[in-house]
């Protein structure tokens, strides 16, 4: 039977059995009492599993975790405080000084700055690589490769990772495949492609509000039970828990993240079609014509779309500052990092998102100084959008 993420999240509903409440309630308590002293004891050693202090779990962050993990068919999950939150504790996990990361070149500019600038320090190897090139990956691998860490649909330039191919690369070094599946819940179910773990900032589409930061890791119960586990789990003793509050606001959005995810990838794909035939560069695999259609259409749960993200390029910084500055005015949406808005959001990746990658690397990776990402939001009259971008674009000499 077809894996459907969406049904998966359905089918985790239940009634509190407290108080028959149709939502599970909000746990206000950071520390949980024991019957005896034995029980504390027993939880510590990790012999008696129980709720024994925030950190660790509390009953509404567990009840979301239990969500996540039904949306991306693994085993568990936990939640943090914010997408770097989820993606460091993960990936410290699986790392000791002397091992090797290979990861994408074409990543969020905090991975990036991550792995260039921090995890070097303390002795863990780094390559970067075109993910695309699937030979340039495999010569990459070394004795001591431990991770391949990549995007689904990366960020800004919006590749897709042929993730059952580096699953397999992952699995014949002995590595772990990490992937980030931010730009495209539910669209792709990186676990039943191959990967081994899956890591979230939910602060993007899963939320959808752009209210609150956080995070989510998915994988194996063995995999997350080491992650907080009290002796040596990164998430336990970095302490990037999320809170209870806004685990169970997130968790009410889960709910309608498919009807959402819909309704991005409907809109987006419609203004790519109106910039590609007004001969305006666009990127967006949901085009036939883009060089990756058939790689997105081959791992993708069609129904959800393409996703909500676009990338244009209108050449230099001061062609895509103008244009941001006029459809901010004009009402299209808003000069802002971030994304999975139900506004629609721009930036020039290169001065914003992707500021942390240098120049010189941004022009390896092919990104245009005058590239506009798109967040598209999930407006009703996306014509009347279009319209109005059309407006813009015509002011500044592009149409």
């Amino acid at each position: 039977m077809k894996f459907d993420p969406a049904s998966s999240v359905q089918d985790t509903l239940h009634l509190d059995p407290a108080t028959m409440g149709v939502n599970h309630p909000i746990s206000d308590s950071a520390t949980f009492a024991f019957d005896t002293g034995d029980d504390m004891l027993a939880c510590f050693h990790g012999e008696k599993q129980a709720f024994l202090y925030a950190r660790h779990w509390n009953p509404t962050n567990f009840e979301f975790s239990k969500a996540l993990a039904a949306m991306e068919g693994t085993e568990a999950a936990w939640v943090t405080g914010s997408g770097m939150g989820a993606i460091t504790s993960a990936l410290l996990q699986l790392l000791n000084a002397g091992d090797h990361i290979i990861t994408s070149v074409t990543t969020y500019g905090g991975t990036y700055a991550f792995l260039k600038n921090w995890v070097v320090k303390y002795g863990i190897e780094v390559s970067f690589v075109n993910i695309s090139n699937l030979e340039e990956v495999e010569k990459a691998v070394k004795p001591n490769t431990k991770v391949i860490y990549t995007e689904t649909m990366t960020n800004p330039m919006l590749q897709i990772s042929d993730v059952p191919a580096l699953s397999k690369i992952a699995k014949k070094a002995g590595a772990k495949l990490v992937v980030d599946n931010t730009f495209t819940p539910m669209i792709f179910s990186p676990i039943k492609l191959g990967a081994d773990i899956v890591v979230y900032s939910m602060t993007k589409f899963i939320n959808g509000k752009n209210d609150t930061t956080a995070g989510a890791i998915c994988g194996s119960m063995d995999y997350i039970n080491s992650l907080i586990d009290l002796n040596d789990g990164t998430a336990m003793l970095l302490g990037p828990v999320l809170d209870p509050l806004r685990a169970s606001s997130i968790h009410k959005n889960l709910f309608t993240l498919h009807i959402r995810m819909k309704q991005h990838s409907k809109n987006a794909l419609y203004l790519a079609e109106r910039f590609s035939e007004n001969n305006i560069p666009v990127n967006y695999p949901g085009l036939e014509t883009n060089k990756q259609h058939q790689l997105m259409k081959s791992q993708m749960n069609e129904e959800f779309g393409f996703g909500g993200m676009i990338a244009i390029d209108l050449k230099t910084v001061e062609n895509a500052n103008k244009f941001m500055h006029i459809m901010q005015e004009r009402g299209v949406g808003y000069l802002a990092v971030s994304l999975g808005y139900f506004k629609t959001l721009f930036s020039n990746s290169g001065k914003s998102t992707s500021s942390e990658v240098p120049e010189n690397v941004q022009k390896e990776m092919g990104m245009s100084e005058g590239l506009v990402r798109y967040s598209v939001g999930l407006d009703n009259d996306i014509e009347r959008t279009w319209d109005i971008i059309k407006e813009c674009l015509t002011e500044i000499g592009f149409i």
